[in-house]
C-alpha cells in the first residue's frame, strides 16, 4: 500500500542531502513522521498546508517500514498512518512537486486522491 507524505522544499531538500529525517516541525513536536493514505491526503493538504506552494509529495511503500509503522486513530476516528523512526531517503518510492493553483493542491493522477 502508498502512503503519503507533503514536505516543504527545504524539508525534501533536507532528506535528499542527510539520507534521513525526523520529518517536519511538527513530526518532531509529535514524536513521529505523520503520513496520509490517498483518501486522506488531499484533507491535509487543505487542512494543514492550505495556500502554501513549493510542497512535494513523496510516496512511501508500507511493506518497507515494517514494524515501525502504527496506524492510530486521529481525525474523525480515521486511521493514520505514524512512521516512529526517522524517515530514510530509501523509504521513499518517488516524490513529485505538489503544486498550487488557484489555491488548490494539484495531485499526480491515477493515485486515487
Amino acid at each position: 500500500m502508498l502512503i503519503f507524505k507533503i514536505f516543504r522544499a527545504n524539508e525534501w531538500a533536507e532528506l535528499r542531502s542527510n539520507g534521513q529525517t525526523n520529518g517536519a516541525p511538527v513530526d518532531i513536536a509529535d514524536g513521529f513522521v505523520h503520513f496520509s493514505t490517498a483518501e486522506q491526503a488531499a484533507e491535509t493538504a487543505a487542512k494543514h498546508f492550505a495556500g502554501a506552494d513549493d510542497l512535494f509529495l513523496l510516496g512511501v511503500e508500507t511493506d518497507t517500514l515494517g514494524d515501525d509503522l502504527k496506524w492510530e486513530t486521529s481525525r474523525g476516528g480515521a486511521l493514520f498512518p505514524h512512521l516512529f523512526r526517522e524517515l530514510r531517503i530509501s523509504d521513499v518510492s518517488w516524490a513529485q512537486p505538489l503544486p498550487l493553483v488557484d489555491d488548490t493542491h494539484q495531485f499526480p493522477a491515477g493515485l486515487g486522491i
